[in-house]
C-alpha cells in the first residue's frame, strides 16, 4: 500500500501553484483550461525542450500534425463509438463536420500511409508534442492533473510483429530513463517505496462493444506484455500489478501508475500494443520477400501529459525543482542602492550565459529579501554589500536551504551554477 504523504496540503500542487505564480484557471476562460504563467511556462518550455531532445537522441522523428481534424478520421479509426462522449462536439465548417483532436494516432497514421515503406525502414518512430483536447466530467477535474487540454508526450511506433518485443522494451528503458533523470524512482514492494509502477491493463474478451474482436491477437499482444513486465519485476525488482478491463479498444497496454500527495492513484505514462489500427488505416510495408506485409502498432507518451507530470513534479519537490527546471534560478540581492550598480554588472554576467536571473532592487532590507525568495524557493541568492562591491570580482551566496556558501568569485559561482544545470543534479 502506498503511504499518503504527511505534508499533504503543503505539498499539494494547486496550493503551490498559486504561490509560486505557476499557473491559473479562469471561470471566463473555462473549468480545466489552465493559463501558464510567465513562471509556469518556464517549467513546461524547459521539459518539452529537453523530452524531445532525449526522444530524438532515442530514434524518434518528431512531427507537426494540426489540432483539429474531420469527424471522419475518428470514425475511420474507431475512436469516435468508443470514446464519444469524452470527445468535445463536432464543429461544422464549409458542411463538413471537424472535431478537436483527443488524441494524435490517426494523424500519424495518415502521415504514415502518405507512400510505401519498406522493411528496411522499420520501425518508423513518428513523435509529436502535441495538444489534445478532452472533455473531462466537472467533477473529475483537478488541478493540472486532470483537465480539458493537455500537451502529450506523444509517439506511435509503426514496426513488424516481430520488433514488438524488443520496441516495447527499449520504450520502457526510455521511460526509465527519462523518470530517473526527473527524480522518479519505480516502486519497490520490499522497500514499501517509490514514485510510480507498472500495471499490465487488459482486455475483457466478453465485452465485444468495448473491444475489438479478435482472440487470437489479443492472446499474442497479452503475452507478449506479460513476458516483459515478468522478466522487469524480477531484473529491476520493480511493482507490477494487473487489472482487467482496462486496456484500450484496440489491444492490452502497460500503465505507467503515480500517486498524488492526497494518495489518489492516476495514469501518468502509457505503453499500449495496437493490431486493430493498421487495419483500419490499411498500414502496410513491403517486407524481404517483396510482399505487403501488415505492421503492428506501439503507442507510447515518454513523459505523459506536460500538464500532469508537472502536477507529479510540484508534489515531488515541493516547489523545490532542480535547478535547470527552475522558474529563476538565481536572485542578485544589492543589500542597499549604492550596491545596486555593481549588481548590475553580475546580473548581465550570469544573464548572458543563459541564467535565468532576477536582480532585487526594492527599498526593503536584506533579512526581507532572502526570507521573500526563499518562500519563492529560489535555489540560489547572490547577495552584494560593502565587500563584493570594493571587490568588483564577488559576490557572498546563500542557498534555499539557509546554508551560507560563502564569498565566491563571480566566474566560479556562474561556472558552479552552469554545471548543476548541465548535470540535471
Amino acid at each position: 500500500m502506498h503511504q499518503i504523504d504527511e505534508n499533504l496540503k503543503d505539498r499539494d500542487h494547486k496550493k503551490l501553484g498559486r504561490e509560486l505564480d505557476l499557473f491559473a484557471f479562469s471561470d471566463t476562460v473555462g473549468k480545466g483550461l489552465p493559463l501558464w504563467t510567465p513562471k509556469g511556462s518556464v517549467i513546461r518550455r524547459e521539459l518539452e525542450r529537453w523530452v524531445v531532445d532525449e526522444e530524438i537522441r532515442d530514434g524518434y522523428l518528431h512531427v507537426y500534425t494540426p489540432d483539429i481534424a474531420r469527424l471522419e478520421l475518428y470514425k475511420k479509426s474507431g475512436h469516435y463509438p468508443y470514446y464519444k462522449e469524452s470527445m468535445y462536439a463536432p464543429i461544422k465548417i464549409d458542411d463538413e463536420e471537424y472535431m478537436l483532436r483527443p488524441m494524435t494516432c490517426p494523424h500519424h497514421f495518415e502521415l504514415y500511409s502518405r507512400r510505401p515503406h519498406s522493411y528496411k525502414e522499420m520501425p518508423i518512430r513518428y513523435a509529436e508534442l502535441a495538444k489534445l483536447y478532452r472533455y473531462e466530467q466537472s467533477g473529475e477535474l483537478m488541478g493540472l492533473q486532470r483537465v480539458r487540454t493537455f500537451c502529450l508526450a506523444d509517439a506511435h511506433i509503426i514496426a513488424s510483429k516481430d520488433q514488438a518485443k524488443f520496441e516495447i522494451n527499449r520504450v520502457l528503458d526510455l521511460i526509465e530513463r527519462l523518470t530517473a533523470l526527473l527524480g522518479l524512482k519505480p516502486y519497490i514492494d520490499d522497500k514499501n517505496t517509490g514514485d510510480y509502477y507498472f500495471r499490465l491493463s487488459l482486455g475483457n474478451r466478453s465485452d465485444v462493444k468495448k473491444y475489438f474482436k479478435d482472440d487470437q491477437a489479443w492472446d499474442f499482444a497479452e503475452n507478449i506484455l506479460e513476458e516483459i513486465l515478468t522478466v522487469r519485476e524480477k531484473t529491476h525488482r520493480v511493482r507490477v500489478d494487473k487489472k482487467e478491463n482496462e486496456a484500450a479498444f484496440y489491444g492490452p497496454k502497460i500503465d505507467v501508475q503515480m500517486w498524488n500527495v492526497n494518495g489518489k492513484e492516476d495514469t501518468a505514462f502509457t505503453v499500449q500494443y495496437d493490431f486493430v489500427m493498421p487495419k483500419r488505416f490499411k498500414l502496410t510495408y513491403v517486407n524481404e520477400h517483396g510482399q505487403a506485409d501488415e505492421p503492428i502498432v506501439i503507442h507510447r507518451s515518454s513523459i505523459g501529459a506536460i500538464e500532469r507530470i508537472i502536477a507529479f513534479l510540484i508534489e515531488k519537490y515541493s516547489g523545490k525543482f532542480p535547478l535547470w527546471l527552475a522558474p529563476v534560478q538565481v536572485v542578485i540581492i544589492p543589500i542597499s542602492d549604492r550596491h545596486t550598480d555593481f549588481g548590475n554588472k553580475v546580473f548581465k554576467l550570469l544573464n548572458q550565459a543563459g541564467i535565468r536571473v532576477e536582480i532585487d532592487d526594492r527599498s526593503e532590507s536584506m533579512q526581507a529579501k532572502v526570507r521573500d525568495h526563499t518562500l519563492q524557493k529560489v535555489q540560489f541568492m547572490a547577495i552584494i554589500g560593502d565587500k563584493e562591491m570594493a571587490e568588483q570580482k564577488s559576490v557572498s551566496v546563500r542557498t534555499r536551504e539557509g546554508k551560507n556558501l560563502g564569498l565566491i568569485e563571480t566566474d566560479q559561482f556562474l561556472a558552479l551554477v552552469k554545471e548543476e544545470i548541465e548535470t540535471k543534479k
